[in-house]
């Protein structure tokens, strides 16, 4: 394989990495909190062996560097569930993992189970300040708000209060596949003045379908030209071989 050969190979990868990220936010546009994704690519350029050509050009190929979160907010979808909270500005509810490591999301949708204990969604305790687990009283449940600070408040006082963290480096953060994110490295835990939380209702996702259509008809259309140049440089090497053959006759 020449380097031609080498160099669509490399950007054929990009556009299929792409395709993935793309087709990922589209199935989250309605996943509660979801951050759509961003390719992130770098250009690497190799230098020449041997002697060069003064007329000649680098050579470079595409470097995968992953993708990171969009960090704009979505929109707030309005539920009427006193114990439903979204996060207005950045940062995450932390959850604990049945390890007993921490998990990040946006989705704020969160239920008390039977013991009291405060949870998301899908069953993992929500970390109150300071990491350990909210627990709502029995005579307290079905009495509870959430108030602007992430104070839990009941009947007869808080309860505790939602830990949010903010991550200075969005690209820390991976996706888990459960609807959580891992952390490579620690947050830092906002204070009361610095969370601000709306409760009654959840954040949607930031995806707009409308973009990541169009981000998808781009690249379908490079993949077509990418396909269009190898035909030309195999029509070429074709043409190569056919003329060096006749000569040999």
């Amino acid at each position: 394989m020449d380097i031609s050969s080498y160099v669509l190979l490399s950007h054929e990868q990009a556009l299929q990495r792409r395709m993935d990220v793309v087709a990922n936010n589209l199935a989250n546009v309605s996943t509660t909190g979801f951050k759509r994704e961003l390719p992130m690519f770098e250009e690497m350029v190799k230098p020449s062996e041997g002697e060069v050509p003064q007329d000649s050009k680098p050579v470079s190929y595409v470097l995968d560097h992953g993708a990171v979160h969009d960090s704009r907010g979505g929109g707030f979808n309005a539920t009427g569930h006193p114990l439903d909270v979204a996060i207005d500005g950045p940062g995450y509810l932390g959850v604990t993992l049945p390890n007993g490591g921490t998990a990040y999301t946006r989705a704020g949708s969160l239920a008390v189970q039977d013991d009291g204990t405060l949870v998301t969604a899908t069953g993992q305790p929500v970390r109150g300040e300071g990491g350990g687990a909210i627990r709502i009283p029995p005579d307290a449940a079905g009495r509870v708000a959430i108030l602007t600070d992430g104070t839990v408040n009941g009947p007869s006082g808080p309860l505790g209060r939602l830990s949010v963290t903010r991550f200075g480096d969005e690209s820390v953060l991976t996706a888990r596949g459960d609807g959580l994110l891992d952390a490579r490295s620690p947050g830092k835990e906002l204070s009361a003045a610095d969370t601000k939380l709306h409760s009654g209702g959840l954040e949607g996702s930031n995806v707009q379908p409308i973009v990541e259509t169009t981000q998808m008809i781009e690249v379908l259309r490079a993949y077509q030209t990418s396909q269009h140049l190898a035909d030309a440089i195999a029509d070429l090497r074709k043409r190569a071989l056919d003329r060096l053959s006749s000569f040999r006759n």
